[in-house]
């Protein structure tokens, strides 16, 4: 018997009725419209509209749809496999598409979904999450002038793998509007959801409309475009998001003024921005001075390290920091061990331990030679959170530790470019990490390395001469988006 799939594995997190009605309304012309919900679920949006197709994956979400909507046809299957054999097209689409992460979302139904949304003009990479294919793949199935209206995560404000999923809709709908929404749809859930709305297909547009709302009000219709967006400055100026519209026209002015300024640098100019070393086995490769005490390993042997962001002072790592560490006894002392020559007996020891035995097994460790020497091991200029709550923080790492892939390393590329890391505590250079950067959940900033490297760094004495309420109040914006509260 196939066991049903988990919520989270499926991707499957029913939308409100309200949602649902709204949507459809946006869709469904009239009652002769043939409709289509490429993963139906419990059949929420297919029990409102009387003549409507759904497919899902899941046995037991397929019978729940049939009992209620009992008119509709349900498909049980993967949606992919039969958007690739059917030859029916419809005259809209609605509904909420599986959000499974590229992780999860792989082997034979990513390569059939890849596959088939290339057949369709919409490249996708291999780290796109579920919902961008099934909404290209449902965009194939419309006839001329259809129309779908989705709720979609709000990433379609920022990832890089759903930009290609735009590129697609611009080139293939009349219209396309997308409805950002500041409250929670789902409130159990840390993800944002937005609303997708596209009409005409087989046409083409030149302009994204964007509805910047902070509520949500049930509507016939989507509700008036708070921006209408040439897609060339999307693609050219923005890097194909949406995010910084999020901004009024001003404050996108006032922070586009610096940041166009060709003699400005960007941090990634100045620097080169990495991930830290992975060890394979956390707890086994970092020590506490007690433990390295007890199995006699060499001080040249061990490396103070920085394991996570929390663990950073607000701008200066010293060594008085990390003797305060020591002698509380963290566990901070990365085992640096080389690839060649004698080890030192206390080492050999530590490596025969049982927990030596089980990292020696965990995957990174297995697939190095030899597997207890860590790679990757640099002695950065600075650090930079991966994720941040208030604010990104940049810390000087004036003792020589190295750094874990929990934090960015931040290379200098020549000494003279530190003088342009002044401004880092702006409000302004604090946008920019808004702007680059991307929201978490639980209110968290998130600065992938190509975000970081993004990030606009003016000196200080050109700050000078911006309107420093309008980035202050843009800033506030920015955090409030991502449902940072301030303490």
């Amino acid at each position: 018997m196939v066991q049903p799939l988990s919520q989270k594995a499926a991707g499957a997190y029913y939308t409100p009725d309200w949602v649902v009605r709204c949507l459809l309304n946006w869709a469904v012309r009239s009652d002769e419209d043939r409709m289509l919900d490429p993963s139906c679920g419990d059949g929420r949006f297919i029990a409102g509209h009387r003549n409507a197709v759904g497919i899902e994956q899941d046995a037991r979400a397929t019978q729940a749809a049939i009992e209620r909507a009992p008119w509709a046809l349900v498909h049980e299957g993967d949606f992919f496999s039969w958007a690739a054999e059917t030859s029916e097209r419809f005259e809209c689409a609605a509904g909420n598409p599986p959000f499974i992460r590229y992780q999860t979302f792989k082997g034979e139904q990513r390569a059939r979904a890849l596959a088939l949304c290339q057949k369709l003009g919409a490249n996708f990479s291999g780290l796109a999450s579920s919902w961008a294919p099934f909404l290209a793949a449902t965009a194939g199935l419309l006839k001329p002038g259809g129309r779908m209206a989705f709720v979609v995560p709000a990433e379609i404000g920022h990832a890089p793998y759903a930009a290609p999923l735009l590129d697609y809709m611009v080139e293939n709908f009349a219209t396309v509007h997308v409805v950002a929404v500041k409250d929670k749809l789902f409130p159990e859930l840390s993800e944002d959801c937005w609303l997708l709305y596209a009409d005409g297909y087989s046409r083409r547009t030149s302009q994204i409309r964007l509805s910047v709302v902070d509520h949500f009000e049930p509507s016939r219709r989507p509700p008036a475009p708070t921006h209408t967006i040439a897609v060339q400055e999307w693609r050219e100026v923005w890097n194909r998001r949406l995010r910084p519209f999020l901004l009024s026209n001003y404050a996108r002015h006032v922070y586009q003024d610096v940041a166009r300024d060709s003699s400005i640098p960007r941090l990634g100019d100045l620097a080169q921005v990495g991930i830290g070393y992975v060890s394979g086995a956390n707890d086994f490769f970092h020590l506490r001075p007690s433990l390295a005490d007890q199995w006699d390993i060499p001080e040249q042997l061990l490396h103070a390290t920085v394991r996570n962001g929390r663990a950073l002072p607000a701008s200066r790592l010293t060594q008085g920091v990390v003797s305060k560490w020591k002698r509380a006894d963290d566990q901070i002392l990365l085992l640096r061990l080389p690839k060649g020559g004698d080890l030192p007996r206390g080492v050999r020891k530590y490596l025969e331990t049982d927990q030596g035995q089980e990292a020696r097994q965990a995957y990174k460790c297995r697939v190095r030679d030899p597997w207890y020497s860590v790679p990757d091991v640099q002695v950065p200029d600075f650090f930079l959170s991966y994720m941040s709550g208030r604010e990104a923080s940049l810390v000087r790492n004036d003792a020589g530790c190295t750094c874990t892939n929990s934090v960015h390393s931040v290379r200098l590329r020549s000494p003279g470019a530190a003088k342009y890391l002044d401004s880092w505590g702006t409000d302004f250079v604090q946008l920019s990490c808004e702007i680059e950067g991307h929201p978490l959940g639980g209110g968290m900033l998130k600065l992938e390395p190509r975000e970081a490297s993004q990030i606009c760094l003016p000196r200080l004495a050109s700050l000078k001469r911006i309107d420093k309420l309008a980035v202050a109040d843009a800033l506030q914006t920015m955090r409030s988006w991502r449902h940072y509260a301030e303490s």
